[in-house]
């Protein structure tokens, strides 16, 4: 009876403490603040709990029914870092306001490649995509050119097996149509296409815009089927110190250093990086390194100063060496150039010097002015490719807004020397010239704001080559905002690209090909269309940007390479006919207030070319342009904010593949996927201190291309004549994904 009677007073006791407690509930409140004013829309929540609701147009809120004790607010708006903050309910009603701080990592700040002006990207009349660390950092890399892998649309093409030459493609057109820039210069052109790519650290980078479709109007030649602009760090915003590093299971390594500092009224940043791999593997036993070997250091300097004026001027240098090889797994140092064993080594240094400066005055003068010489020092088997380019940039820039007019003029000067060991700078005397070029050129663009809703943007360019002779390049964009939360953009331009020889010939060099050029090459041109839809959804849970875009690319002088026609040699000429790239891409964000986060995107394109061959018209597709291809990321952050989760990839439909006659190797690949898992433990510590440990695995499926070279076994062609009766010789070319397999990284940021 006695152990009954005590087990009913603990139930009561029970039932009616549960019922206590849930009668001490309490009413959070407040109001969310961007700046000077309440912020409409803001989502605020209790995790866990079911609790959730949204400011109004005064930035207030309430949530009501919140059990006593300790939450985690989770405060989170477009544009704005979310806040988690810690709140103990302890009586009815607590006030909680919270101020929210911009987020450059979000899709809607701002950008200047577009219009050569910083504007908010919803209000840019030329579509731009940004993307930051943030993304790049939930699937480390050594560099940029292996970064915008996770990028839709664009596609980082490696395109020897040895030598791992890459370039980038946009929308299916191939690395020569791609404009890279470093904070607006031409830095990367030419010769520094093939590897300089790889030697742009991601420790230097603030974001990456890319504008996809010919801007030519303001940026000149090789602007043709679009760019992407790296601007790096600003010294007055970067952390004082940040560490990163990490290494993969296959033995790669890959260290960067910065730190900030003030002197006087300016301000520094410095960045080191360092990446080794030294690993010779063979996963498919033919003999040869899957990738090459690397050694690679690159140091960053940039200056900001603060003139009396208010304006901001800016000088930045940076030093690159890298030492690579990759070959037969016997070949040592000493078998450089010998054909003992094949090997393809190649030394690069690089020096690059970029400025800008605002000039004293009223009117809105800006100079600027870039300078960078590139040495590649190279044997591709027993062929020695020595090469050196030195490009000068300066420009003079002037904006004046007037009325419902934003004007915009610049008078930009190209001089680029190049010299190489190649045919292409050889002359009838047999003597080796240097190539000079000089591309004087004036732009005007005028952007008019006829409403909030409605805008138009004209602009002009003349650029006179001292071979070419005059080149004429317009662009037009009409924008259109029926609300405050989509925009629709409409954008013809033409975009040209004057012959580079060494960006024609690159592929020949590394799959020991002897270069043809039939004609004397002529320079590019070519005519797009765009139409662009972008809207942001605010809901319950959390907010979805939607973009979309029609494109549609012309193409008429195309320089084009026969790898057909002889296996031992490309054959370049001016394409007899035309070219088109169109398509249609997709790409979706969304962000939802439990800290899930989805980006996914979809490219669906056709590009070939029209070739008049005997009188008769042929279709003939675009190698390395895949019809469909996709990329996603899945990040999700746990309640605690000291976990998270990635999950990464991209995805590619058949593609053409450079083949030889009678190939046994198959003309497309296949539909493979590349993903990529992450876990980041972050470490608060006291002060302004913080930890991240980050590991996972880089192609978690394992998908690894077959066949990827021809003949690997006489690299050197001494016994094509014997047992081959389709006359196959050694080659290189043939790469549509990574070799390596899946491998694991682990590794560790410190952020100060």
């Amino acid at each position: 009876m006695k152990l009954k009677y005590t087990l009913m007073v603990w139930l009561i006791t029970a039932f009616c403490g549960s019922r206590l407690m849930g009668q001490s509930l309490g009413i959070i409140q407040g109001t969310i603040t961007t700046g000077t004013q309440g912020a409409r829309g803001v989502h605020v929540t209790v995790p866990g709990k079911g609790r959730g609701t949204v400011t109004d147009d005064q930035g207030k809120y309430t949530l009501a029914n919140v059990p006593y004790g300790t939450h985690t607010l989770v405060i989170s708006a477009v544009g704005f870092k979310t806040v988690r903050q810690p709140v103990d309910v302890n009586s009815a009603v607590i006030t909680l306001d919270v101020f929210l701080e911009e987020d450059m990592s979000t899709l809607d700040e701002v950008v200047i490649t577009g219009t050569m002006k910083e504007v908010s990207k919803l209000e840019s009349s030329i579509p731009v995509e940004v993307y930051t660390p943030t993304l790049f950092k939930k699937n480390p890399t050594p560099n940029i050119f292996e970064s915008l892998n996770i990028i839709n649309g664009v596609q980082p093409q490696l395109n020897c097996n040895v030598c791992n030459t890459g370039d980038i493609h946009i929308n299916g057109l191939e690395g020569p149509y791609t404009m890279v820039l470093i904070d607006g210069m031409p830095i990367v052109s030419s010769l520094s296409t093939v590897y300089g790519l790889a030697g742009i650290p991601n420790s230097m980078v603030r974001r990456i815009e890319v504008v996809k479709g010919p801007a030519s109007t303001l940026y000149g030649s090789e602007a043709v089927g679009g760019l992407i602009n790296i601007i790096t760090k600003d010294p007055a915003s970067a952390s004082r110190v940040q560490l990163d590093v990490f290494s993969t299971s296959v033995g790669e390594l890959n260290a960067d250093a910065t730190f900030s500092f003030k002197a006087g009224k300016a301000t520094s940043l410095v960045g080191i990086n360092h990446f080794r791999y030294d690993e010779r593997r063979d996963i498919n036993d033919d003999n040869f390194t899957d990738v090459t070997l690397q050694q690679r250091i690159s140091v960053f300097n940039k200056w900001s100063f603060a003139t009396p004026t208010g304006k901001n001027s800016s000088l930045a240098w940076r030093f690159f060496y890298e030492d690579r090889w990759g070959g037969e797994l016997q070949y040592e140092r000493q078998h450089r150039g010998t054909n003992i064993y094949y090997g393809e080594s190649i030394y690069t240094t690089r020096w690059e010097l970029i400025g800008s400066h605002a000039l004293p005055g009223r009117e809105a003068f800006t100079v600027d002015y870039s300078y960078n010489h590139h040495h590649q020092d190279s044997y591709y088997g027993t062929v020695k490719f020595l090469a050196d380019q030195q490009v000068v940039f300066t420009q003079l820039r002037w904006n004046k807004v007037t009325g419902v007019h934003d004007l915009l003029a610049g008078i930009p000067l190209r001089y680029t020397y190049y010299d190489d060991s190649t045919p292409g700078t050889a002359h009838t005397d047999g003597s080796n010239r240097s190539i000079n070029t000089v591309l004087p050129g004036i732009f005007v663009q005028d952007e008019i704001k006829f409403s909030r809703q409605f805008t138009i943007l004209a602009g002009l360019r003349y650029d006179h080559h001292n071979v070419h002779g005059s080149i004429v390049t317009p662009r037009l964009s009409f924008k259109l905002s029926p609300d405050n939360v989509s925009v629709i953009r409409l954008t013809g331009g033409s975009g040209y690209r004057v012959v580079n020889l060494f960006t024609e010939d690159h592929a020949a060099l590394t799959g020991s090909r002897q270069v043809i050029i039939r004609h004397a090459l002529q320079p590019e041109q070519s005519w797009n269309g765009n139409l662009n839809y972008t809207r942001n959804v605010t809901f319950a849970r959390g907010f979805l940007t939607l973009d979309a875009s029609l494109f549609y690319t012309y193409f008429s002088n195309k320089i084009v390479g026969d790898f057909l026609t002889d296996a031992d040699a490309i054959i370049y000429d001016n394409l007899d006919g035309h070219a088109v790239s169109k398509g249609i891409t997709f790409n979706a964000d969304a962000s939802f207030t439990n800290s899930l986060k989805i980006m996914l995107g979809a490219t669906f394109m056709d590009v070939y070319q029209q070739n008049r061959v005997n009188g008769r018209e042929e279709r003939q597709p675009q190698l390395h342009a895949p019809r469909i291809s996709g990329t996603g990321t899945i990040s999700y952050t746990l309640p605690s904010g000291l976990w998270s989760v990635d999950l990464t990839g991209r995805a590619n439909g058949p593609m053409h593949l450079p083949v030889q006659p009678n190939d046994y190797r198959p003309e497309m690949s296949p539909f493979y996927a590349l993903l990529n898992l992450q876990v980041t433990r972050t470490i608060e510590t006291k002060g302004a201190a913080r930890w991240e440990i980050y590991g996972g695995v880089k192609n978690l499926l394992n998908y690894k291309p077959g066949d990827p070279l021809m003949r690997p076994f006489d690299p050197f062609d001494k016994n094509v004549a014997v047992d081959n009766p389709n006359g196959y010789t050694f080659d290189t070319a043939y790469n549509y994904a990574p070799m390596q397999g899946a491998k694991g990284f682990l590794g560790v940021r410190w952020t100060l």
